[in-house]
């Protein structure tokens, strides 16, 4: 998307980009970036919290109009409740790395009988 958003923006049409991965998105050098510290695939809030997920697409449509200059990063102050998730995200330990591999097994047979 980042790639798409420069694009985008060399063509004249404004473009923002509402994101987890700080570090990527930036680095990538996107005009504007609405960046939300929640864990990755929740950039626009918290699932059936509507009003959350309603005021960071206000914040996006915001920076649209604001931004003052080229990469642009507005952090918003969300809280996710609790911190667990930084600890859990992606982690493998003793308790779960068999369950972790029969899973990783299960996909690669199943991505071998569609080929």
């Amino acid at each position: 998307m980042s790639l798409v958003a420069r694009h985008l923006e060399a063509n004249g049409i404004a473009t923002v980009i509402v994101g987890s991965a700080r570090d990527i998105v930036e680095i990538a050098g996107v005009p504007r970036f609405v960046f939300v510290d929640y864990p990755l695939g929740n950039p626009m809030g918290q699932p059936g919290k509507t009003s959350e997920q309603a005021s960071v697409l206000e914040a996006a449509l915001r920076l649209v109009e604001t931004a003052g200059a080229p990469r642009t990063t507005q952090q918003l102050d969300l809280d996710w409740g609790s911190e667990d998730w930084r600890s859990n995200y992606m982690r493998i330990g003793e308790d779960n790395a068999a369950e972790l591999a029969d899973l990783g097994r299960q996909r690669r047979e199943k991505q071998a009988r569609k080929k």
